[in-house]
This record gives structure tokens, C-alpha cells and sequence, in this order.
């Protein structure tokens, strides 16, 4: 049970680490990565008010723009093409992800933060 509670959380990191940052090549695609990790940061600070952890928050922000950024890459939706659940998902379990690595355990306030990062990628970058 604890190698499933290990392994698990940082395979997940692994593969999106992965995915984001090594196929991160052109600038452009840099820009907009570093764009979603802004965004993310931000909207993980603000749901801080409601969550009581500001610089967990944050982090788990970040973490969730660069999920919501491999997601809509992986899905081809880097053109604002992309959907709101989805990257409210990414953004949650992206934030999940981070909380378990860096020993930030509040489950729920880490997918309320990558959820609201996702949700305010989606409605500040879709076109």
C-alpha cells in the first residue's frame, strides 16, 4: 500500500515533467507555457483566501498552468481551442500531484486551487 502511495504520485510527476518540459522547444510555446504557470500561480494565490495556505497555493498553481499547458498541447488545443473541464481537471490533478511530492497534504485545497488555476487559464487565454 505505501509503494502504491510513493510510486504512483511520482510516475504522474515523471510523465508530466515529461511531457511539458522537454517538448517545450520554439519560443513561442515557452511564452505560452510561461504564461499558463503565471496564470496559475496567480489564481492558486488568490483561492489561498479560501484555503488558509498562500505559499502552497501558489506552487500548486504553477504546477496546474504547466498541467493545463501538456494537457491542451497533448490534446492540440494550444490555440485556444480548449475546454474548461479539462483543464479545470489537469489543473486539479496536476495541483494533487505537486501537494503529494512536496508533502502539502490538504488534498481538497490543492484540487480547489488546480481547479480554479485551470478554470482561469481557460477563460483568460480561450479566444
Amino acid at each position: 500500500m505505501n509503494l502504491k502511495r510513493t510510486l504512483i504520485p511520482s510516475l504522474m510527476a515523471t510523465g508530466l515533467i515529461g511531457s511539458v518540459f522537454f517538448s517545450v522547444k520554439p519560443a513561442f510555446a515557452r511564452d505560452r507555457l510561461l504564461r499558463d504557470i503565471g496564470i496559475g500561480a496567480g489564481a492558486g494565490a488568490a483561492t489561498s483566501i479560501i484555503t488558509g495556505h498562500p505559499l502552497s497555493s501558489a506552487v500548486n498553481g504553477a504546477a496546474a498552468g504547466a498541467g493545463v499547458y501538456g494537457t491542451n498541447k497533448a490534446f492540440g488545443s494550444h490555440h485556444g481551442h480548449s475546454d474548461l473541464a479539462r483543464n479545470a481537471g489537469a489543473g486539479a490533478a496536476s495541483s494533487l500531484v505537486t501537494g503529494a511530492v512536496t508533502g502539502q497534504h490538504h488534498p481538497i485545497d490543492n484540487a480547489i486551487n488546480g481547479a480554479a488555476a485551470g478554470a482561469a487559464i481557460n477563460l483568460l487565454t480561450h479566444h
